[in-house]
């Protein structure tokens, strides 16, 4: 654990803070925090930043509701940089957006960006808005059973294709994981929910894994 006394803070005594979502990865904001901002986040919890257009501190959400839980603070390698992962209420943006990174400049066409965020927005996307001609507006016009036998046979498909070698182990895992998030977005189910249930588990299988050791 890095002493915070160790911090490098600029000639204002500010040091620039990059606001990462904890979940998605997705770089919501880029802020600063000052020693008595710092000391607050961490004992609160919850980002606490210095304003340098209003000179005073502030602690995000005070105002919107749109708090920030923090998960964790990293300093980079000079120690005059933090990266700090949280868990957002609402959006990061005072434009009511999700991160105030939303303005596109420029994307290499050689790599097309992909997320299971971005994949189970677009399939809820097909609920909300149906589209023809699409296999994932089919199965929501279906309905539950028809998506339930799609998931079924696709975990069929994932032990043959197992026993198949990695390939086409690889094919069938994604084919399931598809079906799946079809169901999650049939459900009501986020990908937050089912991370947060597997956190859970994480914590119960290390507390297995210390009482086996004793």
């Amino acid at each position: 654990m890095t002493d915070i006394s160790k911090l490098k803070f600029d000639e204002k005594g500010l040091i620039p803070v990059v606001v990462q979502d904890y979940y998605s990865k997705k770089v919501l904001t880029v802020a600063y925090m000052n020693r008595e901002s710092l000391q607050i986040s961490l004992q609160e919890g919850n980002t606490c930043f210095f304003s340098r257009s209003r000179q005073k501190l502030w602690r995000k959400g005070e105002s919107s509701g749109n708090v920030q839980h923090i998960v964790s603070v990293t300093a980079d390698c000079d120690m005059d940089a933090l990266t700090v992962e949280v868990v957002k209420e609402g959006p990061a943006c005072h434009l009511g957006t999700d991160s105030c990174f939303e303005n596109t400049v420029w994307e290499n066409p050689k790599y097309k960006p992909f997320s299971l965020d971005g994949l189970y927005r677009l399939i809820k996307g097909r609920k909300d808005s149906p589209k023809e001609g699409s296999y994932t507006t089919y199965l929501f016009e279906k309905g539950l059973d028809k998506i339930l036998k799609k998931v079924g046979e696709e975990c069929t498909e994932v032990i043959i294709g197992a026993k198949n070698g990695k390939e086409e182990a690889v094919f069938e895992i994604a084919d399931l994981t598809y079906h799946v998030m079809v169901l999650m977005a049939q459900q009501g189910i986020t990908l937050k929910d089912v991370i947060d249930e597997l956190a859970k588990r994480h914590v119960v299988d290390k507390k297995v894994k210390q009482e086996t050791m004793k």
